[in-house]
């Protein structure tokens, strides 16, 4: 009896080291131009190769400028594309580079091109790795030292087995409540160090019922409890994804065939095989906001900011501009980003513009939707949801991870505070003295035209 977590990590042990640690095999190693600089620098100073170029896929986004303005080496931005474009060259690695087709937001293009899929380990120099879980792949976050052991070996070093927690989401998801809203609801319950140490499994029937749009924002912010990781079993759903669209590092025919002999035994045999389980209902759930620096501090949509349990949080609510017994409602926005690797892919803008679609946004906000690839716009925009946010007084910008970090241009002025379908609202994460709060597409949308937080179900 195994979980699926350790299905996967045991088909991949190259090695046991001392203690519990292994060296894993990795089936893709993701690549983008913060992370990878100094890795290349290592392989070139020691005369090393990529080991496997073609299980390496680069790409840009975190500090591509999403607004379509020229780039070159006279900026931050313009040094590292270029530096990661001349890597990949003198490498042999693949990369979807600024304002081509096929680049976007690295675990966004990951799962659109077919390159993530079930039982794969998939690590990148970026924490939200755990996204391509949601395809029941192994997939974590890795630092830059560990981004270049990968690119010379096609391994990677884990000094100790994580331990596996299952959380079971039961119930049926209400109108108007989204994935980003359970995730929220979970990382409220469990904390934002929950669930360090374990690898989470996501299941039950709220969990079933998600499309792989959905699963996808479960699992990104994962690392936002402390998870190594967090996965959902594949099944139909997910091969359907799959072979809904011509992706081209998929497999077809026969080997199609093989992938899915091979999703039916991607499962956890039994609830007890889990170190630690922990349950949640969602079937009374609301709309969710984080009200202070880290996902855990969340309220529902009709709340008001809670009395702080300790320093922390009253550092948070300082920091935030909010004090106790503050009705959410009430808290007014002066930007809405709909964007990230959490919330920006094809569905979420559409509930974002059905939303949006025949109205205007609030005086005084400034709105904006960045999707999570060049595909996804084309996408959108071959749909007319550009026209609608267009029309409603949003910005519509080029792929990129955009006001997710404060580093690429995208960024709030200090004090000014935000609705945003990201996955971090620390201190600065959008800019110096910035405030950030999480939200789903659809609440973003709701708070765009209200100009405060506002609930999605009553429009």
């Amino acid at each position: 009896m195994a979980t699926l977590f350790s299905k996967v990590w045991d088909a991949h042990v190259v090695a046991d080291l001392e203690g519990e640690g292994a060296l894993l095999y990795i089936d893709r190693h993701l690549v983008h131009e913060v992370t990878s600089p100094q890795a290349f620098d290592g392989l070139r100073e020691h005369g090393r190769p990529v080991r496997r170029p073609e299980l390496t896929f680069a790409t840009v986004d975190h500090n591509v400028p999403t607004d379509g303005r020229p780039i070159d080496e006279t900026t931050l931005s313009g040094l590292q594309l270029s530096a990661l474009a001349r890597n990949c060259e003198e490498f042999g690695v693949p990369l979807f580079g600024y304002g081509e087709a096929r680049q976007g937001i690295v675990h966004i293009i990951g799962p659109q091109l077919g390159i993530t899929l079930p039982g794969l380990t998939i690590v990148c120099g970026d924490s939200h790795t755990s996204t391509h879980g949601a395809f029941g792949a192994l997939a974590f976050g890795i630092g830059t030292s560990e981004v270049e052991h990968v690119l010379a070996t096609q391994t990677l070093r884990q000094p100790n087995l994580p331990k596996s927690l299952g959380i079971r989401v039961d119930g049926d998801l209400p109108p108007g409540v989204t994935a980003k809203d359970i995730i929220l609801a979970i990382i409220r319950k469990l904390g934002a160090g929950g669930a360090t140490g374990y690898v989470a499994e996501y299941y039950g029937d709220a969990i079933r019922t998600l499309p792989m749009s959905g699963r996808m924002t479960v699992c990104n912010m994962s690392i936002e409890m402390g998870a190594k990781a967090g996965l959902i079993a594949p099944d139909q759903t997910t091969l359907d994804w799959i072979a809904a669209e011509d992706r081209p590092f998929a497999p077809k025919g026969e080997a199609f065939e093989a992938l899915k002999a091979r999703v039916a035994e991607l499962h956890t045999d039994s609830e007890a095989d889990f170190d630690r389980l922990e349950v949640i209902d969602v079937s009374q759930l609301k709309p969710q906001v984080s009200w202070g620096t880290t996902p855990a501090m969340t309220a529902d949509i009709d709340g008001a900011v809670p009395a702080p349990r300790d320093a922390t949080e009253e550092r948070a609510q300082r920091y935030m501009g909010i004090k106790p017994g503050d009705s959410i409602s009430d808290l007014r926005v002066n930007t809405v980003f709909i964007g990230s690797c959490t919330n920006s892919r094809i569905e979420d803008l559409r509930d974002a513009a059905r939303i949006v679609n025949g109205n205007h946004v609030a005086d005084g906000v400034r709105a904006l939707v960045v999707p999570g690839s060049e595909a996804v716009r084309r996408q959108a925009e071959s749909e007319g949801l550009d026209a609608v946010f267009l029309a409603a007084g949003f910005e519509w910008h080029r792929a990129g991870c955009s006001m997710c970090l404060g580093m690429n241009g995208d960024i709030l002025r200090p004090g000014e505070r935000s609705a945003s379908t990201s996955n971090r609202p620390y201190e600065g994460r959008q800019g110096p003295g910035s405030r950030t709060h999480l939200v789903s597409p659809a609440t973003a949308a709701a708070t765009a035209l209200a100009g405060r937080f506002a609930d999605p179900r009553m429009l």
